[in-house]
């Protein structure tokens, strides 16, 4: 019989329900989306395209590992480092004698610009490896592989034939390639047969070793399997025989050497997928229950009835429960199929923007669809279950009299797990104090999910004291008849205000924590590059960089006084059980003339010494507890382990740079070896256009672009716009479902309101009246839902930003004033809509409660 009635429910009075319907269908497209990114994260994966040949491939471990001690196990904690490792080249030597290899080619890449307009950037190698993409390999010299010529000897190059005709450049020609470690002219000695498939130069192996800035050492060594041997079985042997000192890939997961970015996209998409989407799915859940509560509470006096005539408690538990099963399902179903465009337009923007590689696609399966679909459900029943508890329990005399007054007060598990969240949020508010940066940004999510849980347990009681405080001026004599009726109606009915207030807290929240916090960092960041960059000229390039001897050139031109080369890279740091990636600054002498880092001790004269040096920011200072004069212990790019003697330390890193350390202690650990730029310090009553326009002659006929201080300031707001991008979007999917949410939460308060504004009419009240009520009723809960949200946000942000940029949060008119009048409009909109669809009803037949 219950089956049936809440079969009929459904069918017959389907509004009752359209509410939790659209509740569960966001939630069901937010986990959709959340889980297909963890779930390529997982599984992401890419067919090798250069050593498609190779079975297999040697080359260094991409990542830096720790092993950290929980408890009586060691666990390997592990980060994709920020520069490409090598191995030794002489290991191809060794690899090439087992008895199973055919060859064993040494594979080296770097780019080279050649002086000839309009060229595209080419991808040099060793000749060794020029078979490598063709059908049909050639090991060792490759010269089937030569459409006119022969292999390259010192001062010779060969080149691709689709660019040689580009640049209209023949067998004995001679051009200029630009190369990391400095610009040379070379004469061709062949042009590649169009199956090498790439614009490219080839060298021989030790000239490329050379021009590389890697002399000895290269990217990895592609095995060739000798006829009858199993992949399996080479493997094993080329294992043995390089021990430690490198990996061996085979199957998919040579695609990792040959695309490091494959290995950060994984773990981005696990920690954007797991991390960011664990939160989305409790704010879904959240939403669900807090939704089908509510619905739930609405039709107390249906349960009342049912009780007056003799239904018993599990009979009503069992109602509400087949209700969830019938629209649950449903709903999680239909969201799917957002959740897929949401999470391909999500992973189309990662790679266009170039943070996952171009040939990775979208893992679609069913996990993330059946747990859409199962939290929704399991939300569905459990609110239900809770809301039903109390009218479920009360004896049948006694329901219709209780159905028909608000509760005056929650109950006491209710405010007890309230005060407990409010407690656990200050807590971890002020654990993020003594945190550093990135540990209080990966606390403050959770910061915000204890206040809202607070929030929403404890939310007639701080709607009673919002609406005490802030109904006052509603009572007022400007506010007239409707602004007193807003004030009494929303501190008599303060359950019920609670919540459509806790929707807007959310929205408030989630996106003033995600959208302040990057506004905060970029504001700090720009600040810190305008005023840490003090050069005159800056020099960069169009191309791949600037090589290793750009700044001594410069620093020859007449009007230059100082003259320093910039090369960026990232090292890695161990804080704890935890490795962190920092950014690094290697710079040709003493920056001190071209850069103003704020140095609060020490100098960074002491950079031009030697190479076992390093200016240290003082928030990393602080965090790896270091001074002048102590050694930091650190990981290069490539994962090559040092400890330079800390010089200086310094203030404006997170604009400029984490690290500074010299130029020379870099440059053989990094992927390519060019400078970004060129800092230059003009000479006292030099002509700066006449020093510009020399500046940019010394491509040798590539494209350089000089710029000034603020030119650089510029190009750094633009390195800030992936974070930026990535704080927008997750404020976006957060902030567009609270909203939604919101807004079907206030929709739902309005039209169960019907009763209420009948007796308003007959009572005498004016449409006008009414409407007046519900708009500044809307007003009421706006403002309050803003000052909440704001004060969690703000809770949460200060320390983030403290630990973050070492000052107060930076909040930006332009996100502020869009986010409180989207808010305001939301509520006067979603108040206003339904509140017109109740007037249109007759007064009798809406104080009767027709639905």
């Amino acid at each position: 019989m219950m089956n049936g009635l809440a079969r009929a429910a459904v069918r017959f009075r389907p509004a009752s329900f359209v509410g939790s319907f659209v509740a569960l269908l966001l939630a069901s497209t937010v986990i959709t989306a959340c889980g297909l990114l963890l779930q390529t994260g997982v599984t992401a994966h890419l067919a090798p395209v250069r050593y498609a040949n190779a079975p297999v491939v040697v080359a260094a471990d991409p990542s830096a590992k720790i092993s950290v001690r929980h408890g009586e196990s060691r666990e390997t904690e592990s980060t994709p480092l920020p520069e490409r490792a090598r191995v030794e080249a002489a290991l191809a030597d060794r690899l090439a004698a087992l008895p199973s290899v055919a060859a064993a080619l040494p594979d080296l890449a770097f780019p080279v610009q050649a002086a000839v307009p309009g060229a595209p950037v080419l991808t040099a190698h060793g000749f060794a490896s020029i078979g490598l993409t063709a059908s049909g390999p050639q090991p060792g010299a490759g010269g089937g592989l030569l459409a006119e010529g022969r292999a390259p000897g010192v001062g010779e190059v060969v080149l691709d034939t689709a660019t040689a005709r580009a640049a209209h450049l023949a067998v004995g020609d001679r051009v200029t390639l630009t190369a990391p470690t400095g610009s040379g002219s070379y004469r061709v000695a062949g042009l590649a047969d169009p199956r090498v498939g790439t614009a490219g130069a080839w060298f021989t192996d030790a000239v490329a070793g050379q021009l590389s800035g890697h002399p000895g050492r290269i990217d990895a060594i592609a095995v060739q399997v000798r006829p009858g041997a199993s992949v399996k079985e080479v493997a094993a042997q080329v294992r043995q025989a390089v021990g430690g000192q490198a990996q061996v890939f085979t199957g998919d997961g040579r695609a990792t050497v040959e695309q490091p970015l494959l290995l950060q996209a994984k773990v981005m998409l696990t920690a954007l997928g797991g991390s960011f989407g664990g939160i989305a799915t409790m704010t879904a859940v959240f939403v669900v229950m807090g939704t089908i509560a509510l619905a739930t509470n609405q039709r107390a006096r249906e349960f009342a009835l049912l009780r007056a005539i003799g239904a018993t408690p599990r009979q009503i538990r069992r109602t509400i429960a087949t209700e969830a099963m019938l629209i649950a399902p449903l709903a999680g179903l239909l969201g799917i199929l957002p959740g897929l465009g949401l999470a391909h337009w999500w992973f189309g923007q990662m790679v266009s923007r170039g943070a996952v590689p171009a040939g990775l696609s979208l893992s679609v399966g069913s996990i993330p669809m059946l747990a859409a679909t199962g939290s929704g459900l399991l939300a569905a029943l459990l609110a239900g279950y809770l809301g039903a508890r109390r009218p479920a329990k009360l004896r049948p005399s006694q329901a219709l009299g209780e159905s028909a007054v608000e509760r005056a007060r929650p109950g006491w598990i209710r405010t007890t797990v309230g005060l407990l969240a409010l407690v656990g949020g200050c807590v971890l508010a002020g654990v993020t104090t003594g945190q550093s940066g990135a540990d209080a940004a990966n606390t403050a999510l959770g910061v915000v999910m204890c206040f809202l849980l607070a929030m929403a347990l404890l939310g007639p009681l701080v709607a009673w004291l919002a609406t005490t405080v802030l109904g006052l001026p509603l009572r007022t004599r400007p506010a007239g008849a409707a602004g007193s009726l807003a004030a009494d109606n929303s501190r008599a009915n303060a359950r019920r205000l609670a919540s459509a207030i806790t929707p807007i807290v959310m929205v408030t929240a989630f996106c003033g924590t995600l959208l302040v916090m990057g506004s905060s960092i970029a504001h700090v960041s720009a600040e810190q590059v305008r005023g840490g960059m003090v050069a005159d000229q800056i020099v960069a390039s169009a191309g791949p960089g600037l090589p290793v001897d750009a700044a001594a050139r410069a620093a020859k031109v007449p009007g230059v006084a100082d003259a320093v080369g910039v090369l960026h890279t990232g090292a890695v740091l161990r804080s704890g059980d935890t490795l962190n990636t920092a950014t690094v600054l290697g710079v040709s002498g003493d920056p001190s003339k071209v850069l103003d880092l704020g140095v609060r001790d020490g100098s960074l004269s002491g950079l031009a010494g030697g190479t076992d040096t390093v200016a240290v920011d003082a928030s990393v200072a602080d965090t790896m507890k270091v001074k002048v004069g102590d050694r930091l212990p650190l990981q290069l790019g490539d994962g090559t382990p040092v400890r330079p003697t800390v010089v200086a330390v310094y203030q404006r890193g997170l604009g400029l740079g984490a690290l500074v350390l010299p130029r020379a202690a870099l440059a053989g650990h990094v992927g390519t070896g060019y400078d970004s730029q060129v800092l230059v310090h003009d000479a006292p009553g030099a002509d700066r256009a006449a020093v510009a326009a020399a500046l940019a002659r010394l491509g040798d006929g590539a494209p350089l672009t000089v710029t000034d201080a603020a030119g650089y300031a510029a190009a750094s707001d633009r390195d800030q716009e992936l974070n930026t991008w990535a704080n927008t979007v997750m404020a976006g999917v957060l902030g567009g479902f609270a909203a939604v949410a919101a807004a079907n939460t206030l929709v739902m308060t309005v039209l169960d309101r019907r009763r209420e504004v009948g007796l308003l009419r007959l009572s005498g009240t004016t449409r006008r009246q009414v409407r007046g009520m519900f708009r500044w009723e809307a007003l009421l809960v706006a403002t309050t839902g803003l000052l909440l949200g704001g004060a969690i946000a703000w809770v949460t942000l200060v320390p983030v930003a403290r630990g973050l940029t070492d000052s107060a949060p930076y909040v930006s008119p332009a996100l502020v004033l869009p986010v409180a009048a989207g808010v305001v409009l939301l509520a006067l909109a979603a108040t206003a809509l339904p509140g017109r669809a109740l007037l249109r009803e007759k007064p009798l037949t809406a104080s009767a409660g027709r639905r």
